[in-house]
């Protein structure tokens, strides 16, 4: 099988298609402008130059167009790059689609379904169990397709739910492991927490910021969706307060965009499965495609840093 640009090695040399992900143009030193742009198939994505462009090369060579490419891998300041050979535009006689090169949770959409449906008809408080159906039913579809970010972790078709149930998962064990937490309400927070990037992200391919997204933010339009549903249902009390807090505090601190710390426990568990989530989700994207007794090539979201590949077996 035909190995993906995610899958190659540096000097392996790259022939197919790839989606356009990003394209930014910028003046080289010698005063000629260039593009740089990101390329994805369904294994991954690399950044690529594309030199000595001209005005032609700019208005072709856009965000979410597919291009036929060839070229060689080569590395830069620790993470791969391709270096371009030749390069198209694809047409209509290639047969090839967006959605050929758009990377898909490990994990089918009525899987997922199946344990949110699960988790929901477990929950005791009445309350939670309400508000946390009335988001699902609203949207599922949306939720069942969204990435859960532009970069870094799960931004991949299906990402947020697949960060959601791995997120439920971790969260039924630590309530197992520590009673005293309030199940339904980690349960529930893990649930919402993200939902808002719905609105705040712009869809599966090429996935950007909304304008709502730049100006409010996932957390700010979710804590206030909340309180919506809530009134809808009739439902007042203690419940809507708790949901949203955790919501509003689970980046954890002021400085990394959560306009309150947690102040709860639930809350700050919440938190740190958050962060466990998604770094395993970086790192074990990146060691898939790292040999064993090798480095991984920068991770910038986590101090740019290579993380090793032990040789041993994971038995």
């Amino acid at each position: 099988m035909k190995m993906g640009i995610g899958e190659l090695a540096v000097g392996e040399n790259f022939e197919g298609f790839l989606l356009i992900r990003e394209a930014s143009k910028s003046v080289a030193s010698n005063g000629k402008p260039f593009l740089t742009l990101i390329l994805r198939d369904r294994t991954g994505e690399i950044e690529a130059k594309l030199w000595d462009i001209t005005d032609e090369d700019e208005s072709t060579f856009t965000q979410e167009k597919i291009v036929q490419i060839t070229g060689v891998i080569n590395q830069f300041r620790g993470k791969n790059q391709l270096k371009i050979s030749t390069i198209r535009p694809a047409s209509v006689a290639d047969g090839v689609k967006v959605s050929d090169f758009i990377e898909k949770a490990p994990i089918e959409q009525e899987v997922i379904m199946e344990k949110l449906t699960e988790i929901i008809f477990e929950m005791k408080n009445p309350a939670i169990q309400r508000i946390v159906r009335a988001f699902i039913k609203k949207y599922q579809e949306e939720l069942l397709v969204y990435p859960a970010a532009t970069k870094n972790h799960h931004e991949y078709a299906s990402g947020l739910a697949h960060h959601i149930v791995s997120m439920l998962a971790l969260g039924k064990e630590i309530c197992r492991l520590y009673p005293q937490l309030n199940q339904d309400l980690l349960l529930a927070g893990i649930i919402l927490h993200d939902l808002g990037k719905i609105h705040e992200l712009s869809g599966v391919a090429s996935t950007t910021y909304t304008l709502e997204g730049k100006l409010l933010g996932h957390i700010t339009m979710m804590v206030e969706e909340i309180g919506e549903v809530a009134k809808e249902l009739k439902i007042e009390g203690e419940e809507v307060l708790l949901l949203k807090h955790i919501v509003l505090s689970h980046h954890g601190k002021l400085e990394w965009g959560s306009p309150k710390t947690p102040l709860i426990q639930e809350a700050e568990v919440l938190h740190f499965i958050d962060q466990l989530d998604a770094k395993l989700n970086m790192m074990q994207r990146s060691l898939v495609k790292t040999k064993p007794g090798e480095f991984t090539e920068r991770i910038y979201p986590m101090e740019n840093r290579s993380l090793y590949k032990p040789s041993i077996e994971n038995e």
